[in-house]
């Protein structure tokens, strides 16, 4: 009998240890003061369908918060202003989690990498948005066709003698990008685009911009630059 239930136990065992588990089980409610990694995924997609414009920080603050309610509002979901099961399956599809730290295939580690030596160069000492935000200008230029089409030619795309980033004239673009760097690489890398269409950007205390302000459209400012398409 002893043997009997012994059996049937390990029987039980492997039965639970081999079920398949569902995807929901990965995935907790999120709610207004949570953080981490889910919360910052939360964001992202929310910013990628147009309901969240701001800091990518993993903080389920009252701006995520209102833009989980703005999905709600549009999706017919109870709103309630919390990211629960309901809120996630209508906002990552099949699924209730986004790409697992997924990157767009059309890019290779080398695109990363570069991506984020401009950012870092250009954006080191700005705020993540507006690290981010970098890394969008250049996925913009790589997509228009008055740019050249991969991201180590639009870093290194020169105009006469005179190179697009003041970073590969000085020399900075050669430098080791911080994690937050390269963690706003692939954040724009992923359709993160907190200044949308822009394909121009500029320090206004360091230089006039003059003909990106003559000839350009004016979008946003984040941190210490101006953002022009």
């Amino acid at each position: 009998m002893k043997k009997t239930l012994r059996i049937l136990l390990i029987l039980l065992i492997l039965v639970t240890v081999t079920l398949p588990v569902s995807a929901s089980e990965f995935s907790r409610t999120l709610e207004f003061r949570h953080r981490g990694d889910d919360v910052r995924k939360l964001q992202q997609t929310l910013n990628q369908k147009g309901y969240y414009n701001y800091n990518i920080d993993g903080i389920y603050g009252v701006i995520t918060e209102k833009a989980v309610i703005d999905f709600q509002i549009d999706h017919r979901i109870r709103i309630d202003g919390i990211a629960g099961p309901e809120t996630q399956r209508a906002l990552y599809g099949n699924s209730t989690s986004p790409n697992e730290g997924g990157i767009n295939s059309k890019y290779t580690d080398g695109d990363i990498y570069w991506l984020a030596r401009i950012i870092q160069a250009e954006a080191g000492g700005e705020p993540y948005q507006g690290k981010v935000a970098v890394g969008n200008v250049i996925l913009n230029r790589v997509n228009s066709k008055e740019f050249p089409n991969t991201i180590y030619n639009v870093i290194f795309e020169y105009y006469g003698s005179i190179p697009q980033f003041s970073p590969v004239a000085d020399g900075t673009i050669y430098n080791t990008p911080s994690q937050e760097s390269i963690n706003a690489a692939k954040d724009a890398i992923n359709g993160i685009r907190p200044v949308g269409n822009s394909t121009y950007f500029f320090n206004p205390s360091k230089t006039s911009g003059t003909w990106i302000v003559k000839n350009k459209t004016y979008v946003s400012r984040i941190g210490g630059h101006v953002f022009y398409q």
